[in-house]
């Protein structure tokens, strides 16, 4: 997973790009693992997938109406088909990777 900024998200979302954008902080231990997570993710499914460390963009959190941390964005085309707090297990995540962009 790549390190995203505020404008490789907008160029992300202006291009009509499908994946996934995960929003952490670093020190929530929770973010932790849903890293580790989206690691074996990545290597299961070839899907674009960017990471924003909120603490460096407030603006974001407030305009994208993210509640909490870690906050997973589906997108699809461009738009955020989906927002997940609750990652719950791979297989949940995979399965909602299929249902909405592949």
């Amino acid at each position: 997973m790549d390190e995203w900024t505020d404008k490789e998200l907008a160029s992300f979302l202006k291009n009509k790009t499908s994946g996934l954008v995960y929003f952490y902080t670093p020190l929530c231990g929770t973010c932790q693992v849903a890293s580790k997570m989206l690691l074996i993710i990545k290597e299961m499914v070839k899907i674009e997938i960017g990471k924003m460390n909120l603490n460096f963009y407030p603006d974001v959190a407030r305009d994208i109406e993210i509640e909490s941390v870690p906050c997973l964005k589906l997108v699809r085309e461009g738009h955020v088909v989906e927002t997940i707090y609750a990652f719950h297990s791979i297989p949940y995540l995979l399965e909602k990777i299929h249902e909405h962009i592949m």
